[in-house]
């Protein structure tokens, strides 16, 4: 289903952000694809990197043939039993449902587990009209824990200050991107700008990494490993231009305010179950 471009708001800046939309993938046609920036420094994943980064894994669903089809990408987090996301992967901007949790499931180093379908929760209020980049955000947990791997821990609130930054981090992008070559990607990039927060606390970081379609929920890391943030949409796709913080950057959510409570929440609750 393509994910045709349009407005997202974030706070009372608006931009034109086409989004990353789960199973929105350019087919591999043969057409050519280029990273957003002049320097591209994304490498293949590695077995040393996913002990560095625990929790990596992927967003699978089935398309209307029941094909399953790799959506983007997902973290296990805090329990062996949450998986964090996009809510973009289920509802558009105008905040209609795309497709069902029970054609989705969750595929992590090699090994698949379904949702318990019921358990999805949103970042967007219940009476919510549009889909923002600081409420774009999912929780679902497993049927069943996913064995031998280790989630991400849960996250510390991230220290930053509103306004101009320049923080180096390394975007880890489980699922890939379709305009690079390999399965998995990692690169090191910056973020530049912290806005203010927006819905429900969480503030949005414009970074210069690297994205492409199937992008969508890759990890921001900080130096010391620890997860900040998650990609949601990114400006002018494939264009090849220097980064702009007003015209051409990515847009991330930071792992605080609604979100972060939401994970610790549901991890003490699996705790007590």
């Amino acid at each position: 289903m393509p994910c045709p471009p349009g407005p997202w708001l974030a706070g009372s800046v608006a931009a034109i952000l086409i989004a990353i939309c789960a199973g929105a993938a350019v087919a591999r046609d043969g057409r050519a694809v280029a990273a957003l920036y002049p320097r591209d420094g994304r490498r293949d994943l590695t077995g040393s990197d996913m002990r560095r980064y625990p929790g990596a894994g992927a967003l699978y669903c089935r398309r209307s043939d029941g094909i399953p089809q790799k959506a983007a990408a997902a973290w296990l987090i805090g329990d062996p039993s949450i998986v964090m996301l996009n809510a973009h992967n289920f509802r558009n901007r105008q905040m209609e449902k795309t497709r069902e949790v029970a054609d989705c499931f969750f595929q992590i180093a090699g090994r698949n587990y379904d949702f318990l379908p019921d358990s999805l929760r949103l970042g967007t209020e219940p009476t919510a009209r549009a889909l923002h980049i600081t409420d774009d955000w999912a929780i679902l947990r497993l049927a069943t824990p996913a064995e031998g791997v280790a989630a991400q821990p849960l996250p510390e609130p991230p220290s930053l200050a509103v306004g101009p930054t320049d923080l180096s981090v390394v975007m880890v992008s489980p699922a890939g991107h379709e305009n690079y070559r390999g399965p998995s990607s990692l690169e090191s990039c910056r973020i530049r700008q912290i806005d203010p927060p927006s819905e429900d606390g969480i503030r949005r970081a414009r970074h210069d990494c690297n994205d492409g379609y199937g992008g969508s929920g890759s990890g921001l890391f900080d130096e010391a490993g620890r997860l900040i943030a998650m990609q949601s949409a990114s400006l002018s796709m494939n264009s090849r231009r220097d980064f702009d913080v007003d015209f051409h950057y990515g847009s991330a959510l930071l792992l605080e305010g609604g979100l972060l409570k939401a994970i610790q929440s549901l991890t003490q609750a699996g705790r007590r179950d």
